[in-house]
């Protein structure tokens, strides 16, 4: 039974739920690990007072300022044990392996740079977990000694393979952590040839040189433009072919009979998607509200019944929560669910039949939500539009392939569209302008174009009509007492907040001080800064400051909307959080089969973490790709020049966003002009100590690309020779 820590609340603070700053604080002044019932203890908190303070718990952990451990027990995040789980992710210069502590949260997590292994036994790459017995050796930095190995197999590395089937070779690794290449010894080729992408598995490493491996798996030819999602998608361990059961129990999914569920296909209800979108599981329709009601909108917003064609416990369900979602690339979807229900019979096609489970939302002028309820339906989509379609006809130029559409039906979507519109910028929700790289892929594969996507009026209508219907689930589940899986976001921590406030300050504006900073502080800075030449990187670093959303079942709020509430409820088919929320639907207003069965409240916090890692690993996977595709599209333009913003700075040198793709590449110090520069973290600055030659975020710099390795993904670039001439300038003048 673990002790209760004898240190004792500060001197002067009131006894009940303590600040955030009282409890960082006691709990850094605990010897040992904490528990709930320690600080209850501690603190004299009462049993009203425990769900707030398991709030603030969640808070801090959220970003980073804690960590939890065994039992449920916290301590500062940073400080590591003696002995811990830890996983490789990469190895340094001299090809010995970089580690980091399993399940860290918070920023910055420490470096552990692991001892060779013992004689005979194989080598550590990226991936493997062992206990190791950690020894401080710098800041923020550990030098680890394996105790004993977790993983099951031997450690593995993804790269090409270069040499002969006979004569063995080397792989250079496509994760771009791995600072050294791999030698594969001759009769370990597997039969590779030259320029294949391998997966290969560490052997015992005896003595310098080349760490030996032997490769396990043909993956394909590097030179198939395809490659770059492969490499992530292996990279990342994303799982690709379903279980033969889950296929299975598609294939025999059909048509959903009438029954008891109401009749919505009279209702022009639309799907409005991408051009390239390959499966429509949300569909919508608006009309004004009249007489009685004051005025307002009826708004229905109608999602693919998937908890029809996946019951809880059956392989297709097992297959969806492994995955947890589906993971977009610009040549192919991995999708959560198989084919035949993701393009099938989950898929909102016009004119077909299709179950669904609807939302209908009654609004007011001011784009308030008054009432809503859900039904569970049969609709029949009127019609698939895109974006641009929409935005086209909306601009009074339809296109020639737009279907043929009731007169008002577009503008009565863009009526309520508006209300809702004014609602969300009432309530100060940030909204970021932050454009999406969109690359193009031709039908043989190739890159031909990487552009900013386009934001328009109509992925605005369809997001605000999403986030009421999302609102609309998590209040009718509290309501219910169904357990929901919320979509969370908190509030920025402190350290963020108080950066941001100093970069912001260095242009000349300013942001609330205190402790109840809201979204309206955010959005009235993006309105001063509408116009500034710095608007771009201003949004990029507001974004930055922000804490990482994620799935839980409680409820902190939704801070960046601006919203006490929120859980995701209209993308069943590429998420298995808003297949949660349909079934906790189902079960609390009772339409039938298929509604969330009896479960543990540790089980679905567990499935909280599970989904919430899984977005991310997705998220990390399809930049991966995209960062490929990049590196292959500017492979052949070595030596040209680019304009770019500065955005990031870091010890190692900057960062850069080309205009003109919207790529990011590194420049490294030593391709700066020659001198020592100093960070300044606060300021986001390089400055030369002896020139004064200063490097910000957000200024402008032309740069040369010097290196484009589609391997990796990596772009490295150099100041171009006159642009550092400028900027020397500059350092003069301000000398002066």
């Amino acid at each position: 039974m673990p002790r209760t820590p004898r240190n004792r609340p500060p001197e002067g603070s009131r006894r009940g739920l303590p600040t955030r700053e009282e409890l960082r604080e006691w709990i850094e002044a605990s010897p040992e690990r904490v528990g709930k019932r320690d600080i209850a203890r501690a603190f004299g908190i009462g049993p009203a007072d425990k769900p707030a303070l398991r709030e603030l718990l969640r808070s801090l952990e959220t970003e980073g300022t804690l960590e939890r451990g065994p039992q449920r027990r916290f301590a500062p995040s940073g400080r590591l044990p003696e002995t811990a789980v830890v996983e490789v992710y990469g190895t340094d210069l001299d090809g010995d392996p970089l580690a980091r502590p399993v399940g860290w949260q918070g920023p910055n997590p420490p470096t552990v740079l692991m001892a060779p292994e013992r004689r005979g036994m194989p080598a550590l790459g990226p991936g493997d977990r062992v206990l190791a017995r950690l020894r401080p050796i710098g800041a923020n930095k550990y030098e680890g000694r394996t105790i004993r190995r977790i993983s099951e197999a031997p450690a593995q590395v993804l790269g090409v393979f270069e040499g002969g089937a006979s004569s063995g070779g080397r792989i250079v690794p496509t994760n771009r952590r791995l600072k050294q290449e791999f030698r594969v010894p001759a009769g370990e080729t597997g039969g590779a040839e030259p320029g294949e992408l391998v997966l290969a598995e560490l052997l015992p490493a005896h003595g310098f040189g080349l760490k030996p491996a032997r490769i396990v798996k043909r993956v394909g030819r590097f030179s198939d433009p395809r490659a770059a999602s492969l490499i992530a998608i292996h990279t990342h361990d994303i799982p690709v072919e379903f279980p033969a059961e889950a296929v299975a129990e598609a294939e025999r999914a059909g048509a959903v009979p009438l029954g008891d569920r109401t009749d919505l296909r009279a209702v022009p209800l639309v799907t409005i998607d991408g051009a390239d979108a390959r499966d429509f599981d949300d569909a919508v329709f608006a009309e004004p509200l009249a007489g009685a009601d004051g005025g307002g909108w009826r708004v229905v917003v109608a999602i693919a019944d998937v908890a029809w064609y996946v019951p809880p416990g059956s392989a297709l369900d097992r297959a969806a929560r492994q995955r947890g979602n589906s993971v977009y690339f610009p040549d192919r979807v991995v999708p959560m669910l198989p084919e035949a229900l993701s393009n099938g019979w989950c898929s909102l096609r016009p004119n077909e039949d299709r179950g669904c489970l609807a939302c209908e939302i009654l609004i007011d002028a001011e784009g308030e939500i008054r009432r809503h309820r859900f039904m569970r339906g049969l609709m029949r989509s009127a019609a698939r539009l895109t974006y641009e379609q929409v935005q086209a006809a909306r601009e009074g130029r339809p296109e020639k392939d737009t279907p043929p559409l009731p007169e008002s039906l577009l503008a009565h979507l863009y009526g309520a569209f508006q209300a809702l519109l004014a609602a969300r910028i009432r309530r100060g929700a940030i909204d970021l302008d932050l454009p999406e790289r969109r690359v193009t892929i031709s039908p043989e594969g190739q890159v031909t174009g990487i552009a900013p996507r386009q934001r328009l009026d109509s992925h605005r209508l369809i997001e605000e009509f999403m986030i009421a219907a999302n609102v609309a689930a998590a209040e009718t589940l509290e309501r219910a007492a169904q357990p929901c899986m919320y979509r969370v976001h908190d509030r920025p921590s402190d350290e963020k907040l108080d950066a941001l406030r100093e970069f912001l300050g260095g242009l000349g504006i300013g942001l609330a001080r205190g402790r109840d900073i809201t979204p309206k502080h955010f959005a009235q800075v993006l309105i001063k800064v509408e116009e500034h030449t710095e608007k771009q990187i201003i949004h990029e670093v507001i974004l930055r400051s922000q804490a990482q959303a994620a799935y839980s079942p409680d409820n902190l709020g939704h801070f960046g909307l601006g919203l006490a509430r929120y859980a995701h409820f209209t993308s069943p088919i590429r998420r298995y959080a808003d297949l949660l929320v349909h079934r906790a639907l189902i079960r609390g207003r009772r339409l039938g089969p298929g509604g969330l069965p009896d479960t543990d409240p540790t089980s679905f916090a567990d499935a909280a973490e599970h989904i919430t890692r899984t977005e991310r690993r997705a998220t990390e996977a399809e930049r991966d790709a995209a960062d490929r595709y990049v590196a292959a599209f500017l492979s052949d333009r070595v030596g040209a020049r680019f304009g770019s913003r500065i955005s990031g700075v870091t010890r190692f040198g900057l960062f850069v966003t080309l205009d003109e793709t919207g790529a990011s590449g590194f420049v490294p110090m030593a391709s700066l002009p020659n001198d020592r520069y100093m960070l300044d973290p606060s300021r986001h600055t390089l400055t030369g100590r002896h020139s004064r030659l200063s490097f910000r975020l957000g200024q402008r710099l032309d740069v040369v690309l010097r290196e484009a390795s589609p391997v990796t993904g990596g772009l490295l670039f150099r100041p171009a020779e006159d642009a550092g001439n400028a900027t020397e300038r500059m350092a003069r003048r301000r000398r002066r």
